[in-house]
């Protein structure tokens, strides 16, 4: 007995959203419905309550499957792969179809795709955007239909979608959970009336699905037959240009929303009200914010021969010439004590309101410790010096080799063990060397401006990143200033060319200590959910003049504590908070 399912017409506003489903059923060449929302705000109930209102399936009028694709899904399981038992009994080498073959004519349904492996995504959406799977793996050449409607479903707080990612669904929704009381109070009736007779519930709206049903199987019927005049496609074709959008998918999907809609309302031609109807599902997550400046940061198949985009040169910071100058207020108990009256000579405090300015990187050796910490190509990997909370032997560095993992190799297997029984299992091993993320947290704050302190920090970068350009590793990059943790440089392989980019970068304001370790924290912990093989490095650099209490914070991986501080009786407090972090102090 199937679970019966809140139904779709019964879902309280979210009208955005219902329409962006209501287009993607019509036509699944728009390439699916990305659903950016909090928790609470229907995503889930209004995905799988879109199946009672999609046509049955031509090919056995069936009921349009629901597919959910969970989170630990292989590749094997979304495309499919080889049927080892098939192989076994009958020596034929045949497919096992996987989920994508099972959500043929139906929705698969993708929570959190944020935290899906990115090349699983980035097969997702070649599927959904051609209708056909294609598989040459294994000893396998296959294709099979694959047309479904792509749903998947986010919740911002627990990370970003790759840019590319997210350019690649066709459609966007951006939802709350905040709601007029008079809506609040519907809802909870609703859910109410549904749990206490489902059925019964669902009745009342049998007729308003019933007649959804009916629009989306018109809708295709005439689809085919929507023109649209070339005035319309030149206005879609301004307006991709006027909000910046990038390349020509934006314009494909726009016309074929356009279409869609005027499909829904019976029309054989577009209007103007169709493409101002679509217009924000379709530019929601490809408008560029102002000036060129991409809402979206670099991703990381970014070319990493290129230099990245140029910071604002304030770094985000008021300069002096600005006319409305904000006071840096302290945003923790620590962060007053950070600011609390130090004398004139160079501390955090006191050069806030007139400090802000770039100094040029300059050259910088890396410490003994660092070099075993991003090696060079060819370089033995040694095991780092003991950190002084003794944690290093837990993070010795990067595995590397051809280490076995707990997938089985199939084609392998059949190859080795043809004819025996049972057969001898071939695991597949990782690849040479493991993938690494060298996360660098740059103290941006006035007192850094002292004695060429951010100079140095900055040329520490500088050969950081060169050395992981070499690994062709990922490197992120978070500043600290002003009372303000910024993320300068979002997660991507390392660039070839850094120092220009990083002498765009400014200093000035207090120093946000504990409000870093608190965000990166939780950055790194998401980023190692999202990738559990991938090895994390971070480096703070830092003058350490700070009051802030970090002993409650642990990051993920190893941390490494540059003190940038150049007087020989250090003011900053960078070895004690090294220890509370329990990170390898380095004097820069």
């Amino acid at each position: 007995m199937n679970e019966q399912q809140f139904p779709f017409a019964a879902v309280t506003g979210q009208q955005n959203l219902k329409l962006a489903l209501m287009l993607a059923a019509v036509n699944p060449a728009i390439g699916g419905v990305l659903v950016s929302g909090p928790r609470g705000c229907a995503k889930s109930t209004l995905a799988r309550g879109l199946v009672g209102i999609l046509p049955h399936r031509e090919t056995d009028d069936a009921t349009a499957p629901f597919v959910t694709l969970p989170l630990g899904a292989s590749e094997e399981m979304l495309l499919g792969s080889l049927d080892l038992q098939q192989v076994l009994s009958d020596k034929q080498v045949s497919f096992r179809p996987g989920l994508l073959s099972k959500a043929h004519q139906g929705v698969l349904y993708v929570d959190e795709v944020n935290l899906l492996n990115d090349h699983l995504v980035d097969q997702l959406l070649d599927v959904a955007a051609s209708g056909v799977n294609r598989i040459e793996r294994d000893g396998i050449s296959h294709q099979h239909a694959a047309s479904f409607l792509l749903l998947g479903t986010m919740n911002p707080d627990e990370g970003a979608l790759r840019p590319q990612l997210q350019d690649r669904f066709g459609l966007a929704v951006n939802l709350s959970n905040q709601y007029p009381v008079a809506e609040r109070v519907e809802i909870v009736r609703h859910r109410e009336a549904f749990d206490a007779d489902p059925e019964g519930f669902c009745q009342q709206y049998s007729e308003t699905q019933a007649g959804l049903l009916a629009q989306i199987v018109t809708a295709r019927q005439i689809l085919t037959k929507v023109t649209c005049s070339d005035e319309l496609r030149i206005a879609i074709a301004e307006a991709c240009n006027a909000a910046g959008v990038d390349g020509l998918r934006g314009d494909i999907v726009w016309f074929r929303a356009a279409v869609a809609h005027a499909a829904l309302q019976g029309r054989d031609a577009v209007t103007r009200e169709d493409i101002d109807a679509v217009a924000e599902l379709v530019l929601a997550h490809r408008r560029k914010d102002d000036a060129g400046q991409n809402s979206n940061p670099p991703s990381p198949e970014q070319n990493s021969d290129q230099q990245p985009p140029n910071p604002p040169r304030n770094n985000g910071f008021k300069r002096p010439d600005d006319s409305q100058r904000q006071s840096s207020e302290p945003s923790s108990q620590q962060d007053r004590q950070d600011q609390s009256g130090k004398d004139q000579q160079g501390d955090w405090g006191s050069m806030a309101p007139q400090a802000y300015a770039a100094d040029q990187t300059v050259d910088v050796a890396l410490p003994a410790q660092l070099e075993q910490a991003v090696p060079l190509k060819g370089k033995a990997l040694a095991a780092p010096a003991a950190s002084r909370q003794g944690n290093a032997a837990a993070h010795s560095g990067a595995a590397r080799g051809n280490t076995q993992t707990n997938r089985p190799d199939w084609f392998a297997t059949l190859g080795k063990s043809l004819g025996e029984w049972p057969p001898q299992l071939v695991f597949k091993r990782q690849p040479e060397g493991r993938s690494q993320l060298h996360c660098l947290l740059l103290d941006t704050s006035a007192s850094t401006l002292a004695e060429g302190v951010f100079a140095r920090a900055k040329g520490a970068m500088v050969e950081i990143a060169r050395r992981a350009y070499l690994e062709r590793q990922q490197l992120a990059i978070f500043g600290f200033g002003n009372n303000r943790v910024e993320n300068l440089l979002p997660q991507i392989r390392a660039p070839k060319e850094l120092q220009r980019w990083l002498d765009n970068l400014s200093a000035g304001g207090g120093t946000p200590m504990r409000q870093v370790f608190s965000h990166v924290a939780g950055y790194l912990q998401q980023t190692q959910r999202q990738f559990p093989a991938l090895e994390i490095h971070t480096y703070v650099l830092t003058d350490g003049r700070s009051q802030a209490q970090l002993n409650d914070i642990s990051l993920p991986g190893k941390t490494f504590w540059l003190d940038t501080e150049q007087a020989s009786v250090k003011r900053g407090r960078g070895e004690a908070l090294a220890q509370q972090l329990h990170a390898e102090y380095i004097a820069l």
